[in-house]
């Protein structure tokens, strides 16, 4: 149930929040994809990359964990990506049973530019703001920053 703070403001209690956050998010997060059909990668490959570089490199299983796949979905995946110039697979030294994935250059060009067309859609938005807005967001953002860190 919605209150009315006394300043005027609608105030919700956390389950309400909760709901309009996750809604809003996933609905941004989908408006932006939009933007990765120029990559000229699938999304589960893009967010597969994405792991590879940024957590890379990783055990095949790590990769599956991470992005909540089967093994041997990962396995095609990435047998894929490897024959787009992708990733790269290495056997340990160590352990020949284990696997790394990590993102060849190629792969890091095609990541980081879907990232920038993402980024420069989301800042064309937030230009249009007036500053009392931006600085709200700047503040929520450190709050969901702080969320997704306790995870």
């Amino acid at each position: 149930m919605r209150k009315t703070a006394p300043e005027g403001r609608s105030t919700a209690g956390p389950a309400v929040i909760a709901d309009r956050l996750h809604s809003a998010a996933i609905h941004l997060l989908r408006r932006l994809r939009k933007e990765d059909d120029r990559a000229g990668i699938s999304a589960a490959r893009l967010s597969a990359l994405s792991v590879a570089l940024f957590a890379g490199p990783v055990t095949m299983g790590q990769l599956a964990a991470a992005e909540q796949v089967a093994a041997p979905t990962m396995t095609r995946l990435i047998a894929g990506m490897e024959r787009e110039g992708l990733v790269e697979r290495d056997r340990d030294s160590e352990d020949g049973r284990v696997v790394w994935i990590r993102a060849t250059a190629k792969g890091t060009r095609i990541l980081y530019a879907a990232r920038a067309r993402r980024l420069a859609t989301l800042t064309s938005d937030l230009e249009a703001l007036d500053p009392a807005e931006l600085r709200l967001l700047a503040a929520a953002a450190r709050v969901v920053e702080r969320l997704g860190s306790e995870g």
